[in-house]
Parts: structure tokens; C-alpha cells; sequence
């Protein structure tokens, strides 16, 4: 009986040791299961998407098409990163039907503030996942990370702060006699009348793509809506201000002014941005307007060699400031339901640790200014406007970043009746735009 009993007992001690056993195996593999350093080579492979809007860079490597992926799996060997670029009207449209369908990518792009696909549209709509605990706010500056939070908490990524403004063509304006870009609105305009006397082609803009109308209405509001009134949107959200304002009036009518002395390229509705933007390179057109986000396709080779220049758009008054139109630029946001959050995490991590390889090729590639501690101005052509923003602070952000979306999109359509020779008045174009505003906005 007590051989019986000692037997059970032996049995009872070797069972519990095989379950510990089994325990602490499950447990280890599940924490392997977990690792995502790549170091492992039985970890369980993953594949991220990400979905961004652009288009390929046009000479050498793409760096979300090709350089991220790559360098992203030789420091996680486990994670294959799929990339994929679309035109903006087609990403802001995909994205988030993809992410209201519970399809979306596991990293996206996002927009600052208001903006069409912004933070906090996405955010509040639950796509979008609290960035909180990433490893790297300490060297992002306060303004970059604000613009893409809410609540106090961030959940996007800027990739650095953008400027609009007119690329330009410096011999075809020194040969109308102009060694040096103009300061005000009425220089601008004998600018654009001695280039068309002279046969060219002042301004290239594609506006078959609606979103270009934005590019040069947002600087002339700059220097024209917000100097003499920096919280001009805070009135506006409050219902203190329209958009009806003479100020915005007078801006619809300045950038309509361009359109009516034929200072823009014909057909400019038949025209996308990449024709546009061919236009320039070419060497057919003197200027065009928009973002330092076109750096790599401003400066590609065309069928012309001349030297670039970039400036702000001078929507100004003679013996007024120029303020730069900048704001925060889009960046990067996860998923808030992929199955793979954390590893996309260490994927953003890793991108802005500020010392790896994969940092360093961001910061080359990267078109807007930095807003990461430390890193200094990358491109030289884009200093003059950079300096008028550290030094002098006039600046202003871009205005659909503090409207409802749906906004500009108003303003665009409406803008277009105009360039389409319409009898639309900037009065209607601005009374839509209030209309709308007024319709969707809800705070």
C-alpha cells in the first residue's frame, strides 16, 4: 500500500515537472512568436503594407518604393514591407474606404490637422492608432507633433515641413531683366507680362488635377488673409469671420487675375500635374507653383539645362513682408487595427532613430525640412525661403488645414468655373466655400 502510495506521488511530481515543462516551452515560443528583431531565424515571417500618395521618384531610387522595404528587411528579416504609391485623388479615396472596410494597410499616410485624410478626421474615425509610446517625440519638434495630435496624443508622423511656392526658371527671367525673383504682387504681375511679351509661357499649373488650385490661392491668402490677422480660422471656427471676408475675396480675385491676362498656361484644365510639371523641366514655361514636395521632379532633367530657383509666391503689397506659406506635412500613421501594430511600430521606430542607415537615407530623400532635432537644411535651393521662415516667423500654415474637409474641394471646383472662362465671381467661389464650411463644420 505505501509502494502504491509513493508510486502516486512520484507519478504526481513527474506530471507537474512534464506541464512546468510544457508551460515554460509555450511561453518561450510564444515570446519568439512575439519577437519581431528578426534575430531568430524560425520567428514567423510577417508582411506589412503601407499605402502613400505621390508618384515614383523620376530618377534613381525610390525611397519608400525601394529603399524602405530594403532596408527594413536587412534589420527585421521577418518582415516584408509592401509599398504601394497612388496619385492623390485616387490614395485620399482608397485609403479610406480600405480602412472603413477593416482592409486598410498597416501604415499609411496622413494628413496634418483638417486637411482632406487628416489626423484628426482619421482619428477620430478610429483608423488611426495612438503613437504614444513610440521611442523618438523627445527630438520632434513640439509644432510637428501638436499638428498631428489630438487630444494631446499624437497619431501620425510628419515627414518635415513643407513650403509652396513657384520653382522658376533663372535664365528665362533674367532674360525679361529680372536678376532676382519679385518681392510683391505688383512685381509679379510685370514679371509674368514682360515673360508673355516675350513669347514664353509664364506659368505652367495642371489643373486637370483639382488639388493644384490650392497651391498658389493658399500663398496669396497668406499675404493677404492672415497678416493683419493671425487668427483669422479661430474667428472663422467661431462664426466671428466668413470666408466671405473681403480678404479672402480679394485673394480669389488676385489668383484670378492670373488666369484672365493669359499668364497661365492654355488649357491648364487639360493638363495634370505630371504635364505640368514636363512643361517646366522642359524648359516651356518659367514657372509653376507648388510644393517642396516636388523637389525630385522640379529638378530632373528635362529637355532644357537651366538652373533652378525657388521662391514664395509674393502675394503681397508693395512695402509689405512676404509671408511664407508652410505648414506641417504629411506623414506616417498606423493602422489602429492591424494584427500587426507592433511591428509596424519597430518599422517607424527604427525609420526615425536618428543614427541608422535607414534615418540617414530618409533625411536625403526627404523633400521637406526637417523637423527632426538636429538635422540641418538638405537642399540648398529651397534656402532662401527657408531663411525668411527661421529668421523673420511670416509664416502661415496651409488654410484647408484648419477647415472641414470637403472645403477646399469646393473651392477648387468652384475656382475651376473661372479658369474654364465661367462667369463665376470670386464673391461666388467665396460664398461656396462659406456655405460649405458652415455645412460640415461641427466643433
Amino acid at each position: 500500500m505505501k509502494n502504491r502510495k509513493r508510486l502516486w506521488a512520484l507519478t504526481l511530481v513527474l506530471l507537474l515537472t512534464f506541464l512546468s515543462a510544457c508551460s515554460s516551452t509555450g511561453q518561450e515560443q510564444s515570446s519568439s512568436d512575439n519577437n519581431r528583431e528578426g534575430s531568430d531565424g524560425s520567428v514567423k515571417p510577417i508582411t506589412l503594407t503601407m499605402m502613400l500618395s505621390g508618384n515614383k521618384a523620376s530618377e534613381g531610387e525610390d525611397f519608400e518604393l525601394e529603399t524602405l522595404p530594403r532596408l527594413v528587411k536587412e534589420k527585421f528579416p521577418n518582415i516584408n514591407l509592401e509599398v504601394q504609391k497612388l496619385p492623390d485623388d485616387q490614395y485620399n479615396t482608397s485609403v479610406r474606404t480600405k480602412l472603413a472596410a477593416g482592409q486598410g494597410p498597416d501604415i499609411f499616410w496622413i494628413f496634418p490637422k483638417n486637411s482632406a485624410g487628416g489626423v484628426i478626421d482619421f482619428a477620430k474615425a478610429g483608423f488611426a492608432a495612438d503613437l504614444s509610446d513610440l521611442n523618438f517625440w523627445d527630438n520632434i519638434s513640439q509644432g510637428a507633433k501638436d499638428d498631428m495630435s489630438v487630444d494631446g496624443r499624437p497619431y501620425g508622423v510628419s515627414g518635415g515641413i513643407a513650403f509652396l511656392g513657384a520653382y522658376y526658371n533663372k535664365e528665362l527671367l533674367q532674360l525679361v531683366g529680372y536678376s532676382e525673383f519679385p518681392k510683391d504682387w505688383p512685381s509679379f504681375l510685370d514679371l509674368c507680362q514682360k515673360l508673355k511679351d516675350a513669347g514664353i509661357t509664364p506659368i505652367a499649373m495642371g489643373d486637370k488635377d483639382p488639388w493644384v488650385i490650392q497651391f498658389g490661392m493658399y500663398q496669396i491668402a497668406a499675404n493677404t488673409v492672415y497678416p493683419d490677422d493671425m487668427d483669422f480660422d479661430v474667428k472663422l471656427q467661431k462664426g466671428e469671420k466668413s470666408l466671405t471676408d473681403a480678404t479672402w475675396v480679394q485673394t480669389i480675385s488676385k489668383y484670378k487675375e492670373l488666369y484672365d491676362k493669359n499668364y497661365v498656361v492654355k488649357n491648364s484644365l487639360g493638363i495634370g500635374s505630371a504635364q505640368s510639371a514636363q512643361l517646366f523641366i522642359d524648359g516651356k514655361a518659367a514657372m509653376t507653383l507648388t510644393g517642396t514636395w516636388d523637389y525630385a521632379s522640379m529638378t530632373s532633367k528635362g529637355a532644357a539645362d537651366f538652373t533652378r530657383g525657388f521662391a514664395s509666391l509674393p502675394g503681397n503689397d508693395s512695402g509689405k513682408p512676404v509671408y511664407v506659406s508652410g505648414a506641417t506635412s504629411a506623414g506616417y500613421a498606423l493602422n489602429a487595427k492591424s494584427a500587426n501594430l507592433d511591428a509596424a511600430k519597430q518599422v517607424l521606430n527604427y525609420l526615425f532613430d536618428g543614427q541608422s542607415e535607414l534615418f540617414k537615407a530618409f533625411v536625403a530623400s526627404n523633400s521637406s525640412i526637417s523637423v527632426y532635432k538636429g538635422v540641418s537644411l538638405e537642399k540648398e535651393l529651397f534656402k532662401e525661403v527657408n531663411d525668411n521662415y527661421q529668421q523673420t516667423g511670416n509664416s502661415v500654415y496651409f488654410s484647408n488645414q484648419m477647415w472641414p474637409a470637403g472645403v477646399s474641394d469646393v473651392m477648387q471646383a468652384k475656382f475651376a468655373e473661372i479658369i474654364a472662362g465661367q462667369k463665376t465671381t470670386p464673391e461666388e467661389v467665396a460664398g461656396a466655400m462659406e456655405s460649405k464650411f458652415r455645412e460640415l463644420w461641427k466643433n
